[in-house]
């Protein structure tokens, strides 16, 4: 699900189960080109996506069957590469549809305007593409000891076994790992990681440092190879 997409040939999902709502999305991005497929209920939404390849999903968080966090993390786990804009009406969400737990790709709040879901489409949409070049450019498998990155796979292994990082923490994993020794502030992190010019806080780089960390502690006790810098930020540093 990682092919260089134009709108011509893009299918959406929008899964959201207010009829005037989803129709009103459809409406707007079937306008600018893309085709729309709308789901009302969570339960639909898994065995649809078995037997379909969108481009992108718009993923409600409140749904009749299966609700979008529980959703989210489901397609997480069986298509990393696949974009999904979470749709939401409590702000107090953003950090956890962020990537916090889930590896949402960006969100948009309720009510908002169809013109910025357009525009945030298509902007996930050109990070996901760029992604997906950088990852044709570069070696599938990135050897960098004692971790090891499987690009094609989405995973970090230690020792051969896949640490399990959701796929906002191996982005943040690998831009560090490709410049060992660097010290990257939160904004380049944020940079790296969110090219859309969305406005997250610093404290949501500094949450998936601290999980990404722990689950490298659990796989390698003995080392510690992300360092913070104090005042500064963070630096993937394997030796020493």
């Amino acid at each position: 699900m990682s092919e260089n997409i134009s709108p011509q040939d893009a299918t959406l999902l929008i899964v959201e189960d207010e009829p005037k709502i989803a129709r009103l999305m459809a409406d707007y991005l079937e306008s600018n080109n893309f085709t729309a497929t709308i789901i009302a209920n969570g339960n639909d939404v898994m065995p649809w996506l078995t037997q379909h390849v969108p481009a992108l999903v718009l993923l409600d968080v409140m749904l009749p069957g299966k609700n979008g966090i529980t959703l989210c993390r489901e397609i997480r786990q069986q298509w990393p590469n696949l974009p999904i804009i979470m749709v939401t009406a409590k702000v107090e969400e953003v950090d956890r549809l962020l990537g916090l737990e889930l590896g949402a790709d960006d969100y948009i709040c309720k009510p908002f305007s169809p013109r910025e879901v357009v525009a945030r489409v298509k902007a996930v949409l050109r990070r996901s593409q760029a992604v997906a070049q950088t990852d044709q450019d570069a070696p599938k498998i990135t050897k960098q000891a004692p971790v090891t990155l499987d690009e094609d796979g989405w995973q970090a292994l230690a020792h051969g076994h896949d640490i399990g990082l959701t796929a906002v923490e191996f982005q943040l994993l690998r831009v560090m790992m490709k410049s060992p020794g660097r010290i990257f502030s939160r904004e380049q992190l944020m940079d790296h990681m969110y090219r859309d010019n969305r406005i997250v806080s610093e404290r949501t780089v500094d949450s998936h440092i601290k999980k990404l960390r722990k689950k490298i502690h659990e796989a390698l006790p003995e080392l510690e190879i992300i360092r913070s810098v104090y005042g500064v930020g963070y630096k993937y540093q394997p030796e020493g």
